[in-house]
């Protein structure tokens, strides 16, 4: 094993999963990965602050893979175990791209669930089978009342960009979801910004979690900031 695969065993990963993390270049763990993936492994719910570009997917996808090292990976339930939130269908299909590259040693399945797109292969999929679902919250709920998303099994809930998601008025959404899932899953929140709506729905929802926040990148005077901005004024149809 290469010294790369051994920054990220070092935090509890499985030897296979890091391996591939190495393949797929990963060379060290960013911050956040160094705090939230021992954390999640332990079994902590979190409340993680940390911007957009820090590596935040890896955070929490690495461990929910993590549970299945040393799994029998032929023996794949019906239900899903663990359910990804996130604000935007670009970021859904970006996270479950990342847990699919990710779980390849385990062959894990994974399904990006969003609006705007056919809801039949959806449901198709969810009968099938699926260990991962990846979802925005709008068609998560549609799913979940015509009682083709089932969380039954859901042993870890994420919400990816939070804030965002509440911006766009999915707090009612998240509550049900968060509401409908196992009691004893681990939740775990990664935000931009911590918000005092945030702050109510840990409280509500959360089991003594384990706050990280990771500083923004503070760019000297004269450098270029690693994550670049670019904001389009379009004219609304009439």
């Amino acid at each position: 094993m290469s010294t790369n695969d051994n920054d990220f065993a070092a935090l509890g990963i499985a030897p296979e999963l890091a391996a591939c993390l190495s393949e797929l270049g990963y060379e060290a763990p960013t911050p956040i990965q160094q705090q939230a993936i021992p954390a999640m492994i332990a079994g902590y719910d979190l409340l993680c602050q940390a911007a957009t570009g820090t590596g935040k997917t890896a955070a929490f996808a690495l461990p929910i893979l993590n549970r299945r090292a040393g799994a029998d990976n032929a023996v794949k339930g019906a239900l899903p175990t663990a359910l990804v939130l996130t604000p935007t269908r670009e970021l859904c299909m970006q996270v479950a791209e990342a847990v699919h590259r990710y779980g390849r040693p385990y062959g894990v399945r994974t399904l990006p669930v969003f609006g705007g797109q056919p809801i039949g292969r959806q449901v198709s999929a969810l009968k099938r089978g699926v260990d991962v679902v990846v979802a925005t919250p709008g068609r998560a709920m549609d799913l979940i009342e015509r009682r083709y998303l089932k969380l039954n099994d859901i042993d870890t809930v994420v919400l990816d960009e939070a804030d965002e998601m509440l911006d766009m008025g999915f707090a009612e959404d998240i509550d049900t979801i968060l509401t409908s899932a196992p009691a004893d899953r681990q939740t775990v929140m990664f935000s931009a910004t911590m918000p005092k709506r945030i702050i109510k729905i840990a409280e509500r929802h959360l089991q003594n979690p384990q706050s990280i926040e990771i500083p923004r990148e503070v760019v000297p005077e004269g450098e270029r900031p690693t994550i670049a901005q670019t904001a389009y004024i379009v004219a609304r149809p009439y």
